[in-house]
């Protein structure tokens, strides 16, 4: 990856220890250090974590930068911040047939997916790639080794060079070379059917089938929700190690959400990982306002709803989303 041309004047001031000099830098590279953090570890709160030890990090060696592109020294001590994670954390999974095998994943808000472009200004594919930042690709990665995770992730996402990322990890370019044929076997046998996960924007029939499940859900319609999903359903809700799959396995979700005694449902339409999604909000039968709740991130098939991965309302802020509304 090629580093961005940056002043050499504001480069030299931070890294002589100008702390504001240094602040005003490292903050344009803040956004897509976030999304590369995420990528590696599949939670956002860890990734903001890593790189809020990254800028500490960097901070502390400023004297000891090279020269040779502070994006690129940003990334090298990023990486590295996030490998620590994942070992010290011994976040592995041995398969990953469901999300609930992934019990860390958290989902990204499209809108600062949107902010991540780099100090340029210019859009960055890699940044922003739909098929590399989709719950299932972040999902089968978990599966990898830290090496070879943060292998493939620079070299077949990052499009760095075997050689750049060979210096950042300190290894060989034929120790990167042979993690990375690893690391791409195990994701051809993870995700054989890819395509079917990555569907480019979503449609407008995709927008009105949300637009239905958002309208069936507020009104309490059981049936008129079923009728918007396959027969083969699955639903999973990290971190929680539930799997539903099929109709008949959601019927009891489906009457405890409708039942009457947890109250009214008001949903927001709102985008994650570049999937549709909803943000529920729920009004219990004695509260005068509804209360963020959880999030529903959608896959679809062939003009239906094919999974819905349900979070809690830890990032609702994030995702720009009030804690409290108000039905109109």
């Amino acid at each position: 990856m090629p580093d961005l041309t940056t002043d050499e004047t504001a480069i030299a001031a931070a890294t002589a220890g100008d702390e504001h000099a240094f602040g005003r830098l490292t903050e344009r590279y803040r956004h897509e250090l976030h999304v590369h953090c995420y990528r590696m570890l599949g939670n956002f709160e860890d990734a903001e974590d890593v790189v809020q030890e990254t800028l500490v990090r960097a901070w502390r060696a400023r004297d000891r930068f090279a020269g040779t592109g502070f994006r690129a020294w940003l990334y090298k001590i990023a990486t590295n911040a996030g490998l620590d994670v994942i070992r010290r954390r011994r976040r592995l999974v041995e398969k990953a047939d469901s999300f609930a095998e992934v019990p860390w994943l958290q989902p990204y808000p499209d809108r600062l997916l949107d902010q991540a472009a780099p100090a340029d200004g210019e859009p960055d594919a890699v940044v922003v790639a739909r098929e590399t930042i989709e719950l299932a690709f972040l999902a089968a990665i978990q599966l990898l080794p830290a090496q070879q995770r943060a292998i493939l992730i620079l070299r077949d996402v990052a499009d760095w060079s075997a050689k750049q990322t060979a210096e950042l990890l300190d290894t060989t370019v034929a120790g990167v070379n042979s993690a990375l044929q690893r690391a791409r076997t195990t994701l051809r046998t993870r995700l054989p059917t890819r395509d079917e996960h990555t569907a480019g924007e979503p449609t407008e029939v995709e927008r009105a089938l949300l637009d239905r499940y958002i309208d069936a859900h507020q009104r309490g319609d059981a049936v008129g929700l079923t009728e918007l999903v396959r027969d083969d359903i699955r639903i999973t809700m990290p971190p929680r190690p539930w799997v539903y799959d099929g109709i008949p396995s959601i019927a009891p979700l489906l009457q405890a959400a409708f039942g009457g005694t947890l109250g009214d449902w008001l949903l927001v339409p709102t985008s994650a990982n570049r999937q549709l999604a909803a943000a529920n909000y729920l009004r219990a039968p004695d509260d005068e306002v509804y209360r963020a709740f959880k999030l529903d991130v959608f896959r679809f098939e062939a003009g239906q709803i094919a999974e819905i991965t349900t979070f809690d309302n830890t990032l609702f802020d994030a995702f720009g989303l009030p804690q409290t509304m108000e039905k109109a």
